[in-house]
């Protein structure tokens, strides 16, 4: 017969940091958080960090950079599994001047978009309308 023994786990104090970010749902898997802080993209209480298995405290402040967006976030809880998008969000808390910023990029880059609405080589019908929408004259 097997014994069953249920210990009682206490709630965690840290964590691996790459693991947070994967639960966080800041990356999709845990290396590519792991390359990111490799990269130096992870900045932890404004140091860098260096290594994936950096431990990470509720409290902690946290910068991430992908691409051209860069979130600065305070750690307000801590989770060893990947759950929803809504539960994600409770465990951070993004700074106010940081989302403000982030917004604004996201505006920017959302008119640049219908500026320009393919990244490839138009066809005739929408260089006219492009040629319309930014006033230039046409030429033959």
């Amino acid at each position: 017969m097997s014994k069953i023994v249920l210990l009682n786990t206490p709630s965690p104090t840290e964590q691996r940091i790459d693991t947070w970010l994967w639960a966080a749902r800041f990356f999709k898997t845990r290396s590519l958080a792991s390359a990111a802080i490799d990269g130096g993209k992870i900045t932890l209480n404004d140091q860098a960090c260096k290594k994936a298995g950096k431990g990470v405290r509720i409290g902690d402040r946290l910068q991430i950079e992908r691409g051209d967006t860069c979130w600065v976030i305070t750690i307000k809880g801590l989770s060893k599994q990947r759950g929803s998008a809504t539960l994600a969000q409770t465990l951070y808390e993004e700074s106010p001047e940081a989302l403000a910023e982030r917004l604004r990029q996201a505006a920017a880059h959302q008119h640049l978009r219908q500026q320009n609405p393919t990244p490839t080589k138009p066809d005739q019908h929408t260089r006219i309308l492009l040629r319309a929408l930014r006033r230039t004259p046409f030429e033959f």
